[in-house]
């Protein structure tokens, strides 16, 4: 192989890999994670206060997810929600790590096999009972409680802090809760 092909190749490698970095970025330029997280403190029920609307969960509400510790250190996720327009309960379960030490709330998230997504807890108060979540970009964001509803302190301080990291919180989409959740424990 001549040296004009071999750097060529090297060439069109470094750009890839430069591509595969970027690409799978797990959480928005310049955000951050909460450095304290306590898994054990995390599981449990939250219910979705709101939402950015996104393929999955569009048009459900009386949303909510368990998360809960498996053997091997991972979280396990069951998201449910009532499909109000086909008039149905619907389920997911999916798999959580940690991309980093565990006392970062910073995850990673998969319901479909070996393909995850950034799960990155952006606030949670020190009894564990709000919290703020985001995704891999800006198209993802949750504010979640352990309770149906939410303080409106707490409320006006993630909207501010999700504002800070450059979420657009007019796209949020507050989720009603007037119906049991049949997945709910």
């Amino acid at each position: 192989m001549s040296k004009k092909i071999f750097y060529q190749i090297a060439k069109l490698l470094g750009i890839a890999c430069l591509f595969a970095t970027f690409s799978c970025r797990s959480i928005p330029k310049g955000a951050s994670v909460v450095s304290d997280f306590d898994a054990n403190k995390y599981v449990g029920t939250w219910y979705e206060i709101a939402q950015i609307d996104f393929k999955y969960e569009r048009n459900l509400n009386n949303t909510a997810a368990q998360y809960s510790l498996k053997d091997n250190g991972d979280i396990k996720v069951v998201n449910s929600g009532y499909n109000y327009v086909k008039d149905k309960w619907k389920k997911r379960e999916g798999n959580a790590k940690f991309r980093e030490e565990k006392t970062k709330g910073a995850l990673k998230v998969s319901f479909f096999g070996p393909f995850y997504s950034g799960y990155n807890i952006f606030a949670l108060d020190k009894d564990y009972k709000y919290a703020l979540i985001g995704g891999k970009n800006y198209d993802y964001l949750w504010i979640l409680s352990r309770e149906k509803t939410i303080p409106n302190s707490i409320k006006e301080q993630y909207l501010k802090i999700a504002t800070n990291i450059g979420y657009d919180v007019n796209d949020l989409i507050w989720i009603d809760h007037d119906k049991e959740n049949p997945y709910v424990k």
